[in-house]
C-alpha cells in the first residue's frame, strides 16, 4: 500500500514556539525556501491552511506552483468565503497553473467565534450540510461541460456552466477532516481522503471504522483514505527526545498569552470535537502506544494538530508505522521549527518508513 507524507506550506516562520521574525504574514522568500526543503526532502505534498486573518491560501499556492516543479498542494477552502462555482473555477485555474498537483481540503469550521470573523452565523450542524452541498456543486461544475441548473438547501443558480476544467481527470482530490458524526457522516460521503488528528491506535482504531461505516451509509462501493496528523518531535538519542519535548512544552506554555494563541479561543473547552477528543486523550494520560505525547495538545488547548510522536527518527517512524498497519495511508507532520524540522524528519524518518513498507511488499510479492 503506497504511503504518502504531507508538509505545511507556511508563509512566515512562526509558531507556537517562537514569534515570526519576518516584517508580515507573507514572506515569499520563506515560503518557497520551506517548500523547496519539502521537495527535496521526500515529502509528497505541502498544506496550505486557511484562517480568518491569514493570507489568502488560493493565491499562496498559486505563488508555490508557478516556482516548484514536483511538490503537490493541498489547499484549505472554507465554503462560507465564496460561491461554490466561483471556487470551482478558482480550483481548477490553480489545477492549470500547478499542472495538475492539487488537492482541495474543504473545512466546515470548528469554533462559531472564528466563523463569525468571515460574517458566518450557521450552526455547526448547518455548516456541515453546507460543506457537503458545496463539495457536491463543485464536482459537478468539474465534471460537467453542459449548462445545469441548482436548488438545495443553500444554494440556488440557473444555467451555469464553466469554461475551465481541472487538468486532473475526471477531477482533483477531495480532502475532509473531523471526529463528529456529523463530520464523518459528510466526509464518508464526499472525500476521497478523510484526516483525523493523531490519537491512540485503538482510538484511531475506531474513528477509522465510523468513516468506512459512513462511506458505506453513503452508497460508496469504497472508502476514503485516511490521513493522520502529528507533531514529530526527534533527537538523536531518546534522552534528547525527551529533553526537546518537554523544552517545547515549556515555551509553548510562555507563549499562552492573550492573542498569541487563542485570540478568543478556549484552550479548556474547545467547541470541536477533535480538540475535545485530543484533550480527553490528555486527560487519561500523558504518553501512549509507541511514542504519541499528550503534553503539547494539553497545553495548547487540543488546537489543530497537536499531539507529538517523540524520540529517535527509528522510534518514530516505527511509530508511523503502526498506524500504517492500521491502514493510514498520508501522514501529515509539522515540527514546532518548521524548517529545520522539516529537513530533519524528511532527512531521517521518512526514509525509514518508505523502505520498511518497500519491503513488506517485496516480502507479499515473492
Amino acid at each position: 500500500m503506497p504511503v504518502e507524507f504531507l508538509g505545511i506550506a507556511a508563509t512566515d516562520d512562526g509558531s507556537e514556539i517562537s514569534p515570526r521574525t519576518s516584517s508580515g504574514a507573507f514572506d515569499k522568500d520563506f515560503t518557497i525556501r520551506l517548500a523547496r526543503a519539502h521537495e527535496e526532502h521526500g515529502w509528497d505534498r505541502v498544506l496550505f491552511a486557511y484562517g480568518s486573518g491569514a493570507p489568502e491560501p488560493a493565491a499562496a499556492a498559486a505563488y508555490l506552483a508557478s516556482r516548484l516543479d514536483k511538490l503537490q498542494i493541498l489547499l484549505a477552502h472554507r465554503p462560507n468565503v465564496s460561491y461554490p462555482t466561483f471556487a470551482a473555477k478558482t480550483f481548477a485555474t490553480l489545477d492549470h497553473i500547478s499542472d495538475g498537483r492539487l488537492t482541495v481540503h474543504f473545512i466546515t469550521g470548528g469554533t462559531d467565534h472564528e466563523q463569525q470573523r468571515e460574517g458566518d452565523y450557521l450552526t455547526k450542524d448547518e455548516r456541515y450540510g453546507r460543506t457537503r452541498e458545496y463539495i457536491q456543486i463543485v464536482k459537478k461544475v468539474w465534471l460537467n461541460h453542459e449548462a445545469f441548473d441548482h436548488e438545495g438547501e443553500h444554494y440556488r443558480f440557473a444555467d451555469f456552466v464553466s469554461d475551465v476544467f481541472p487538468v486532473q481527470q475526471p477531477r482533483p482530490g477531495i480532502s475532509f477532516g473531523g471526529s463528529s458524526p456529523a463530520a464523518y457522516a459528510a466526509g464518508g460521503a464526499e472525500a476521497d481522503v478523510f484526516c483525523l488528528w493523531g490519537e491512540p491506535l485503538a482510538d484511531t482504531a475506531q474513528q477509522i471504522e465510523s468513516v468506512k461505516q459512513a462511506a458505506k451509509e453513503a452508497g460508496r462501493d469504497d472508502v476514503p483514505r485516511i490521513q493522520v496528523a502529528f507533531r514529530p518531535i526527534i533527537a538523536p538519542t531518546e534522552e534528547l527526545a525527551w529533553e526537546k519535548a518537554h523544552r517545547t512544552v515549556d515555551l509553548i506554555q510562555e507563549r499562552k498569552v492573550p492573542g498569541a494563541l487563542s485570540r478568543g479561543r478556549s484552550l479548556t473547552k474547545p467547541e470541536n470535537a477533535g480538540s475535545q477528543r485530543l484533550l480527553a486523550v490528555a486527560e487519561r494520560g500523558e504518553l501512549f502506544d509507541r511514542a504519541l505525547w499528550t503534553p503539547t495538545a494539553k497545553v495548547s488547548g487540543g488546537n489543530g494538530n497537536s499531539t507529538a510522536l517523540v524520540g529517535t527518527p527509528e522510534t518514530v517512524a516505527q511509530a508511523l508505522l503502526d498506524y500504517y498497519d492500521l491502514g493510514v495511508e498520508i501522514f501529515s507532520a509539522r515540527g514546532y521549527d518548521l524548517l529545520n524540522d522539516t529537513i530533519d524528519f524528511g532527512r531521517y524518518v521518512i526514509p525509514i518508513v518508505r523502505e520498511e513498507i518497500a519491503k513488506r511488499d517485496r516480502a507479499k510479492a515473492a
